[in-house]
């Protein structure tokens, strides 16, 4: 894993939410909203300038690493509006040389004139929700996509930006093994340098869980999912794009700058409905979170100057939780050291002795520590183990 010029605090990164899509998924519990009037953008464009200067004035002295336009379903906004709220970010704070700047699309919003304008605006890494490369399960998920709508956005999107990654579920509905392994190496053919590959998770409050716990959604069982795991593992790395993360993939130097703040436990500013924050005010980490309706939102922040609702401060023992949480899904790992100045506390060496003899965790070296392939399936328990 290549750390070089790694923060030791783990960076500053800014994240953007923009919650509207053209449809809901059926599988999505994010915020995100559909409206069937045209958004006003120069107005939501205020107000996220509004909100960055509040969070610029509690983050002072910060270098950008990284922003991040998430949603919701970003490629619906005007290359205007990105180009205008990364004037402001850059402003605001000081900006990396080599800062990453990520879109999330989705391949029904490309076209290759508004790709062009965020190009031009900054962006320099785009995030495409492919989700599958068969046209069938793309009706299942709610897509509004074709595979070969989903082929032309790659090809787009690979001429336009310097990094290109997309999403794939996997363990879908009626999907074998062997129906995976041709997807995926399909995927990999594909020449994006990132990949992120999830499993097929039913989360409370979507269709997908009225469906599932009323029998008309059938997903494979957690030992076959397992199988799922360990294949998507094996074809990746023998593909030159193995997994920094549980469910992430790249090539070396290809790796998500942006999300490795949030895993290695940096500091981030989150702005938009829903968004969340993780910010070292004077002693204290903050975590924040953001009103999730949109428009509440933007009355709020038009009202108050941000939109926050929470604005907590951390314990120790809750950044130390934090943290192991974070950092334990890298492949990378942890450095106990950092863990025992966040949490002021060591982890228990027989938790720790237990585990790597178990087989869940294993040691890189003196100081760090990762989770095993094993040990990634039970990440939950491991994690909860360390932290008892």
């Amino acid at each position: 894993m290549n750390t070089k010029g790694t923060a030791p605090d783990g960076g500053f990164g800014i994240y953007i939410h923009w919650p509207f899509c053209a449809a809901k998924c059926p599988y999505c519990d994010f915020n995100s909203h559909v409206r069937h009037q045209a958004v006003d953008q120069d107005r939501f464009a205020a107000a996220f300038e509004r909100e960055l200067t509040h969070f610029a004035d509690l983050t002072k002295g910060k270098t950008v690493q990284s922003i991040f336009f998430g949603g919701g379903t970003p490629s619906l906004m005007k290359p205007q509006t990105v180009e205008r709220i990364l004037s402001k970010v850059s402003g605001l704070w000081s900006i990396d040389d080599e800062v990453e700047i990520s879109l999330e699309a989705n391949p029904s919003s490309v076209e290759s004139e508004r790709f062009r304008g965020y190009r031009a605006a900054g962006v320099n890494r785009v995030s495409l929700g492919v989700q599958s490369l068969h046209d069938r399960d793309l009706k299942l998920l709610g897509r509004l996509h074709d595979v070969k709508t989903a082929l032309k956005a790659i090809e787009t999107a690979r001429s336009t930006f310097p990094r290109l990654s997309f999403d794939l579920i996997y363990a879908r509905p009626d999907q074998s093994l062997e129906d995976w392994r041709a997807e995926l190496q399909q995927a990999l053919d594909l020449a994006a340098d990132h990949l992120s590959l999830y499993q097929l998770t039913i989360e409370p409050g979507t269709p997908f869980y009225t469906l599932y716990h009323a029998g008309k959604l059938v997903v494979p069982e957690p030992d076959v999912g397992a199988e799922f795991y360990a294949l998507t593992q094996d074809i990746t790395t023998a593909h030159g794009l193995p997994a920094y993360e549980v469910s992430n993939h790249a090539r070396p130097g290809a790796e998500c700058r942006h999300n490795q703040v949030y895993w290695r436990y940096g500091d981030y500013v989150g702005v938009g409905p829903g968004a969340h924050g993780r910010i070292t005010v004077g002693a204290s980490k903050l975590a924040t979170a953001i009103e999730r309706h949109p428009e509440t939102w933007l009355e709020n922040v038009e009202t108050h100057g941000h939109g926050k609702v929470e604005d907590q401060g951390l314990s120790e023992e809750e950044q130390g939780d934090e943290f192991l949480l974070m950092g334990l899904r890298l492949t990378e790992g942890i450095d106990l050291q950092r863990y025992e100045k966040i949490a002021c506390r060591a982890i228990d060496p027989r938790r720790l002795s237990a585990l790597i003899e178990h087989g869940m965790v294993e040691k890189i070296d003196e100081t760090r520590v990762r989770a095993t392939r094993d040990g990634f399936m039970v990440l939950d328990a491991v994690v909860a183990d360390l932290a008892a």
